[in-house]
């Protein structure tokens, strides 16, 4: 019923739009006269930037500007393009239509993001994994890094665009079907970020602006505060551009997770010596309690059914500071050569704090079971007595971040024109980029109170017997013993330590490095069709590197957390109302940042080398192409080839365990792989008329695999023993995209379009289950882990239709709307990652004379997200966001901006395979935001 609604809501405003293009007055604005089909996007946008935006019969020039002016310009690059390209245009400078690239580009059919983090930070093209698709900055790939907290960071190839200032942006285009000359890397599509260039901006430009965020949910306001310089001489031949930009959030996420489901039988019930169920004279198995009870089933029914492994009520706070500096220079030593010298230097702040409250049921619990209520073959209520000697009924987990995100690049270009459109560039380049945990300090006590827990699709609730913001209900959480680090005995003072863990110290910094070099050239030349051939090569080195290393903490003391003489405090009032999650473990004791780093200065702190968990991926790339455009009878395009060499070289270690006993052993692992691929694409645009065109494309393309998954280190967790790795001997993803669409544009600033993409895609990394034994650093022996590892094999098949409407609709109003409709399959019988079936987007617009105003509203049906803890299918529900922006003109130069963003405070919701297994509920709040800016 929600879903025919968004159906029915972006279906009246697509035809509310397009009623409002064919009823329009004919004497409205004409289209302004287009440059030559064959040039490129970023041609066409400066073309008609240069030229007025539309001219009445009487042949008076009327310039447009703001969102109808944005608009137009972002249709005009898009008409004149070869390949399938939407783009985002900035109304004037440092005036972007969101305050977060990603939520513009989410706008975009065919785009998605993931909102688990409240802002947008990766997209999602034609329903393909972020990591699958490419960011270029003005053509050229930069080194990314992120933060170290969020699952979908680590080393993938794509970049964090909450990095990305939008002041700094001119434009952004989205490929969809890619042309050889495009950097090569995506199966979804590619976004390329156009910045300001100082000569083809006015001369003394100026921009600034000034605001003030708030978060809800973190009841915090920050300020944001940019700045922007052009100048060029009058000759046009010396030009300098600075930016810079302030940007600070406070973010809260509140929420419950659930660790994934495992099976009842083995937790609850008592097993022989073979392992199988011991049974009672009625066939029944019997409890590990047999006082237990058993609802909405029988103890078989039970043994049959799934429990969670564990119910966290988690609170999450980051602060996300970010400076970024932009310069540019250019230079025309002649008329026909550019020099171009662009610098770009990002610093982030993303430190944060987790502090979670969690049971895990039948591994703590399993013998102390009261009573248990299954439903659907879920454990969906269960009661718990107080822990059992030796084990425990919760934890809390206290984790600090320091993260320190650094983003460096630099770009030389030198470009010739010469005549009948010939042209020659060569450019060169560095990126560097610095990210990771740096450190991460973990501290944990245990609770032994009784508990219960209770859930549904949508809630949870825990509650136990005991007051859980009393210090002296939390212990130290493990039995003292001798220690040892990988098999090694521990030495203090000449002897083997004999003492508890009491956390940890973890240093996990990414270095992401990357040179580059490479040409372009257009040659005109006249050959039937054939108007130009493009050629062009690029060689690239890049080097991803994980380092690995921190410190166990000790104590020898039996400690509770009132013994500790720290100050503690709680959870804050209303921290988890919203969230669905509901019961005392709503209020938990908390620490401050640094009592967390005091309790474990003060601990007994060895040092670990984690050779195991770091790695080298060092990657040599080099591409040549060649692209011939064409235009005859209506019909244009390019077709041609990119021919590239891949090498990569993984250096990493591995743990081999032996006996228990014995040490186990570290040994260096190089593995080298290389090949070469040939990436042939056509594009073909049919002008059928002055208002509507016909496009189709088919190109073969690759994706090659996340650093991370190339590395081949293992990473462990010794209490749900799992473990996660890469292979270094994957390959790339291959698949053969094909694109048809027609567009149609009835008047100037209107579009209606309808595209059709299907994408068939082989060597699929999959994630493969296996057995394997390391050595526990919590129980000091060997144990067996289930380690997920990708491998190739696998085949995915997308189908998908996308269908838009844009156009200014009668005294300022206008829209914008798009349906988009995808599917898949794959060999795993799951949808390929962040494909949503359904996606809508309608944005209506108001803007007359010093006034405009904007809302945003999207909705994107439930997508499969990853495969979670203990081989979870896990699910992000349907989602909807709205959102708000509007601008007043104070005098020409001076603009008041008011914004607000997640209106609907919407809960992320993710779920095990099936809705009644949920797996978290996360609310981020709503964020509502003011600015003044000068520009001139």
């Amino acid at each position: 019923m929600v879903f025919r609604k968004q159906v029915l809501l972006t279906s009246s405003a697509i035809a509310f739009g397009f009623a409002g293009f064919l009823s329009a007055p004919s004497a409205t604005a004409q289209v302004a006269p287009t440059t030559a089909p064959t040039t490129t996007p970023t041609e066409a946008a400066d073309a008609q930037a240069a030229a007025p935006a539309d001219a009445e019969d009487t042949g008076q020039d009327i310039v447009v500007t703001g969102i109808r002016g944005s608009l137009r310009s972002a249709i005009a690059v898009k008409r004149q393009a070869n390949a399938i390209v939407d783009v985002i245009s900035a109304e004037a400078i440092g005036k972007f239509p969101d305050r977060n690239v990603a939520e513009s580009l989410s706008h975009v059919p065919g785009v998605s993001i993931d909102r688990r983090f409240g802002e947008g930070e990766k997209v999602a093209i034609h329903g393909t994994d972020p990591a699958l698709n490419r960011m270029l900055l003005d053509g050229h790939a930069v080194a990314s890094a992120d933060w170290g907290g969020n699952d979908n960071d680590p080393t993938s190839r794509t970049f964090n665009y909450s990095l990305l200032a939008p002041e700094l942006v001119e434009r952004l285009e989205v490929y969809k079907s890619p042309e050889p000359r495009i950097e090569e890397g995506s199966i979804g599509g590619t976004v390329i970020v156009r910045t300001r260039r100082p000569l083809d901006t006015p001369a003394n430009s100026i921009f600034a602006s000034g605001g003030y965020s708030y978060n809800d949910r973190a009841d915090k306001g920050n300020v944001r505060a940019s700045g922007l310089y052009s100048w060029h001489n009058d000759a046009g031949t010396f030009g300098v551009l600075g930016a810079v930009t302030y940007d600070k959030q406070s973010l809260t996420r509140s929420g419950v997770e659930f660790f994934g489901f495992e099976n009842a039988g083995d937790r609850f019930f008592q097993k022989d010596t073979n392992g199988a169920l011991v049974r009672d004279a009625s066939g029944q198995p019997v409890l590990k309690n047999p006082n237990a009870t058993v609802t909405g089933g029988t103890r078989q029914d039970l043994a049959n059914a799934v429990s969670p492994f564990g119910i966290n009520y988690a609170y999450f706070t980051q602060e996300r500071k970010r400076i970024s500096y932009v310069g540019t220079v250019q230079a025309k030593p002649t008329d026909d050569i550019t020099l171009t010298l662009n610098g770009l230097h990002i610093d982030g702040n993303y430190n944060n704090s987790s502090q979670s409250m969690y049971v895990i049921p039948g591994a703590w619990s399993g013998d102390v079971l009261q009573s248990a209520t299954v439903a659907n073959g879920v454990v969906t209520n269960a009661s718990f007595g107080a822990a059992s000697a030796g084990s425990q009924s919760a934890q809390l987990d206290l984790l600090i971040r320091k993260t320190k995100l650094t983003t460096d690049n630099l770009n030389f270009e030198a470009a010739w024109e010469g005549p009948g459109g010939a042209t020659l560039s060569a450019t060169g380049g560095w990126s560097k980029a610095i990210g990771g945990r740096n450190p991460e300090y973990l501290f944990d006590v245990r609770t032994d109170l009784p508990y219960s827990y209770g859930f549904t699709s949508d809630s949870a609730n825990v509650d136990y017997v005991g007051d859980l913001t009393n210090p002296a209900n939390y212990r130290r959480s493990n039995s003292p013993q001798l220690q040892t680090i990988d098999g090694a005995p521990v030495i203090v003072n000449g002897t083997q330590l004999t003492a508890a863990r009491a956390g940890g110290i973890d240093f996990s910094k990414t270095i992401d490095r990357d040179y580059y070099a490479g040409y372009d050239a257009v040659i005109p030349f006249e050959a039937g069709p054939f108007k130009e051939i493009r050629i062009g090569g690029k060689f690239t080195d890049h080097r991803n590197r994980l380092n690995a290393s921190g410190f166990n903490n000790y104590s020898t003391s039996n400690y509770t957390l009132a013994s500790l003489g720290v100050d503690t405090s709680t959870t804050p009032n209303g921290t988890f109302d919203g969230t669905g999650g509901t019961g005392n473990a709503t209020k938990y004791i908390n620490l401050s940042q640094q009592a967390v780093i005091d309790i474990l200065a003060n601990s007994i702190n060895i040092p670990v080398a984690k050779p195991t968990a770091s790695y080298i991926v060092d990657e040599t790339v080099a591409a040549n192409y060649v692209q011939l455009n064409f235009e005859q009878s209506g019909f244009r395009g390019n077709v041609g080839g990119r021919l590239v060499y891949t090498k990569n070289v993984s250096n990493y270690a591995d743990q081999v365990s032996g006996t228990d006993g014995t040490l186990p052993t570290i040994v260096p692992q190089r593995v080298q792989n290389d090949y070469l691929k040939f990436l042939p694409s056509l594009n073909v645009a049919y002008e059928a008329g002055s208002q509507l065109i016909f496009r189709g494309s088919v190109a073969k393309v690759i994706a090659r695999p996340r650093y991370e998954q190339l590395g081949g280190s293992v990473g462990r967790n010794d209490i749900t023993l799992d473990a996660s790795g890469g292979n270094p001997n994957l390959k790339p993803y291959q698949s053969t995209n094909y694109e048809l669409s027609a567009e149609y544009y009835p008047r100037a600033g209107a579009l209606l379009s309808l595209e059709l993409f299907r994408r068939e895609v082989k060597d699929y990394i999959l994630n493969g289950l296996s057995r394997q034994t390391f050595f526990n650093e919590l129980t000091q022996t060997n144990a067996s882990y289930l380690v997920s590892q990708p491998l190739n094999g696998g085949k995915a098949n997308v189908n998908g239709a996308l269908v838009s409407a844009q156009g200014e609709i009668w005294h300022g109003f206008g829209l914008q709307a798009n349906y988009s409709y995808a599917e898949s399959s794959t060999d795993e019988g799951l949808n390929l990652p962040y494909l949503s079936k359904h996606t809508v987007n309608v944005i209506p617009y108001y803007e007359n004379g010093p006034f405009q105003a904007r809302l945003s509203y999207n909705y994107r049906s439930a997508y499969f997200r990853a495969i979670g803890r203990l081989n979870s299918i896990d699910m992000v529900a349907p989602y909807s966001q709205l959102d708000f922006s509007a601008g007043f003109n104070l005098t020409k130069a001076v603009t008041l901006t008011v914004n607000a963003q997640n209106l609907l405070d919407s809960t992320y919701t993710q779920y095990s395979g099936t809705r009644d297994r949920p797996t978290a509920f996360y609310k981020n709040g709503r964020t509502f935001a003011a600015s003044v800016s000068f520009r001139m």
